[in-house]
């Protein structure tokens, strides 16, 4: 019988619909018969080289069918695979090899000099194995096993043993406030909160791990050959991983490209027909609206159902551009983090009005805590409290159980995850998103949230991306201080923005200070590096007193 555990319910798609394509990366094309034997072979060659369940399995690469496969001979060994951003520079990975207690590790061969300098200093990472991507980075300083050569060495056969629901998936988050941290999700328990165990419109929950696999059988038997998803994150973080197995276990087809390029994008949409595209907020979703609206009368997306950010919200101006270019697809924002899961999607409606904060529909299970009693907040109070999850929680973060108790709460016998996020929830039930309180501003004794402020700037012609940060007031305690990254020729100033902002926001909140960079700065994700912005804000002041 199968368990709600990632290997089993891929194995049910495997069996349901064998010849569908399942993966497209780059050159590489697998059906699911293809990329279930090739995930088997990995997984025989990481047993025979003593690698086995609970072990933890680095992967340091970009998008491509490696990161698929491993991910799969992981799961089907028990085994748990810790992402590694590829932008680390040599601390930042030594800290998450020594947080992660890696064993075993599958590298890019133009990351490999990098692991070559540190490895020697973790003597549990007994097994490298290197993919080949073209590059002529030195590897010589490395023992390690060719990628190619380790899944020639091992059986196709699917003969491994039973595996749990219990079955821990280990997603380390991208260190927006402080060092990665590994977040432990049991496998179920990640399904039903992320991967489409729960429909996000009716609440309705997965029965069986076999319904998956029906749907799928159901599908096929009238003819559909399944979605065509493309993931635009990359797999490092939980956006792209999540995004992938949950097409591969509902029997879909996935399609990767090594980074994000909006071109490149587009392209791919064209050529591979694809139905459903996933990508996380305006980082991505900004220069993609600007691409296809330069380049709409030579290419056919028509295939494009679904346009969704995931992690993350669209500004107002965004969705109208996205909204007048992609008038037939169904275009939908979702919030969530790697320690809840997601908390909420909104659909956006033809001629809805955009305007005003951000808000969204609750997941099932989402709710808003007061902050100070950590009761539930019913609708219509207007109390501002934090974002937070109950039912399909993770279990903890990895080695870390002073956050662990800060994160995960029992209230009442009920045990939430609160990873941070302030938000109100309004009388109809719809949750206003007021921004991770790590990064409120307090200003002449108001609390300002940026991504309020950052929506406002973003409607305005003249910007394409924003992140506001506090700097020291002497008056205020905080001035609200704007990093800005203006569209291609224009310059806008303090005295265009402020009107503009005042439109929609009280005064207090408006930008005292304006900055413009010439990007700003964001994670690989597309999540903002407030701390990064925060620098470039304290050395331009710093600069402007001069």
């Amino acid at each position: 019988m199968a368990e709600f555990q990632f290997a089993d319910l891929f194995e049910l798609s495997v069996d349901t619909v064998p010849d569908r394509m399942a993966l497209i990366a780059g050159e590489s094309r697998q059906t699911y018969a293809q990329l279930e034997a090739r995930a088997n072979q990995l997984a025989h060659h990481l047993l025979d080289a003593g690698i086995g369940a609970h072990d933890h399995i680095g992967v340091y690469a970009l998008n491509g069918h490696e990161w698929v496969e491993t991910m799969l001979a992981a799961f089907k060994i028990r085994a748990r695979v810790v992402n590694i951003n590829y932008r680390y520079v040599d601390d930042e990975l030594r800290y998450l090899f020594d947080n992660a207690d890696l064993v075993a590790l599958v590298v890019q061969r133009d990351f490999a000099p990098r692991v070559a300098k540190i490895r020697d200093e973790f003597p549990k990472l007994r097994h490298v194995i290197v993919s080949d991507d073209g590059s002529d980075a030195d590897t010589g300083a490395l023992d390690f096993v060719d990628y190619e050569e380790a899944i020639a060495t091992g059986s196709p056969d699917r003969d491994f043993g039973p595996r749990s629901p219990d079955d821990i998936h280990l997603l380390y988050t991208g260190g927006t406030t402080g060092m990665p941290k590994g977040v432990m999700w049991r496998h179920e328990n990640v399904f039903f909160a992320l991967a489409g165990g729960i429909d996000a419109m009716t609440g309705e929950r997965v029965a069986s791990p076999e319904e998956l696999s029906e749907r799928a059988r159901t599908a096929a038997e009238l003819g559909s050959n399944g979605m065509v998803i493309f993931p635009i994150p990359p797999l490092m973080h939980g956006a792209g991983q999540i995004t992938t197995l949950r097409g591969l276990v509902s029997g879909e087809t996935i399609v990767l490209i090594p980074r994000f390029d909006a071109d490149l994008v587009w392209d791919t949409v064209a050529r591979e027909g694809v139905n459903i595209l996933t990508l996380t907020g305006d980082a991505m979703a900004r220069p993609l609206a600007d691409a296809l609206e330069r380049r709409k009368a030579e290419l056919d997306v028509s295939t494009l159902l679904s346009f969704s950010s995931t992690a993350a919200i669209f500004s107002p101006s965004v969705k109208e551009q996205i909204a007048a270019l992609l008038p037939n697809a169904i275009l939908t924002d979702a919030i969530g983090a790697s320690e809840s899961g997601m908390n909420g999607m909104r659909t956006v409606q033809a001629g809805e009005e955009l305007q005003g904060p951000p808000r969204t529909t609750p997941a099932p299970d989402t709710v808003v805590l007061d902050e100070k009693t950590l009761q539930e907040c019913a609708p219509g109070t207007g109390t501002v409290g934090k974002l937070a999850r109950r039912g399909d929680v993770p279990i903890g973060y990895y080695k870390d159980e002073v956050k662990s108790a800060e994160t995960f709460l029992v209230v009442d016998g009920v045990r939430y995850s609160v990873p941070g996020d302030y938000a109100r929830l309004e009388d109809d039930g719809t949750i206003t998103l007021l921004g991770r309180g790590s990064q409120s501003i307090n200003s002449g004794g108001e609390k300002i949230y940026p991504e309020e402020v950052e929506g406002a700037l973003k409607a305005h012609p003249d910007v394409f991306d924003a992140l506001v940060v506090g700097l020291p007031d002497d008056r205020w305690g905080e001035r609200v201080t704007a990093i800005v990254e203006p569209r291609a020729g224009r310059t806008p100033t303090l005295d265009d923005l402020d009107p503009h902002c005042r439109a929609s926001l009280a005064g207090y909140k408006v930008p005292r200070q304006v900055f413009l960079v010439e990007r700003v700065p964001r994670l690989d994700s597309g999540k903002p590096d407030y701390r990064a912005a925060r620098d470039l804000a304290v050395r331009a002041a710093t600069a402007e007193r001069a």
